[in-house]
């Protein structure tokens, strides 16, 4: 299961109606990839298709799919959004992540 912060859930809402997504049918696609400081990256982008390899979730009314390699390194996750003095962006908050890097897009087990 991954889930979706209060803070995160209004922002991709609005962001997705400002690409012309919207919530209530198309996902937020999380995946990981390699590359990045520590190792695997984090991606996420706006989908309106599933593949037959996709699990889907809901959380505060968001429609996430992962692709199933990426899940077992996602499960568990918190996505959340920071809009502080530090920077502004999604952050993931992966309990599977033994090490991240400063500036929280990647990580590694």
């Amino acid at each position: 299961m991954i889930k979706v912060s209060d803070t995160a859930s209004k922002k991709i809402i609005e962001m997705m109606k400002e690409d012309g997504f919207d919530a209530t049918k198309d996902y937020v696609r999380v995946g990981v990839k390699s590359g990045g400081c520590s190792g695997l990256s984090y991606e996420l982008k706006f989908d309106k298709v599933l593949t037959e390899n996709d699990k889907v979730f809901e959380d505060n009314a968001v429609k996430i799919a992962v692709e199933k390699k990426s899940f077992l390194y996602l499960a568990g996750t918190i996505l959340e959004y920071s809009g502080g003095l530090n920077g502004k962006g999604f952050v993931f908050n992966n309990p599977n992540a033994s090490r991240t890097c400063g500036c929280g897009e990647s990580f590694s087990l």
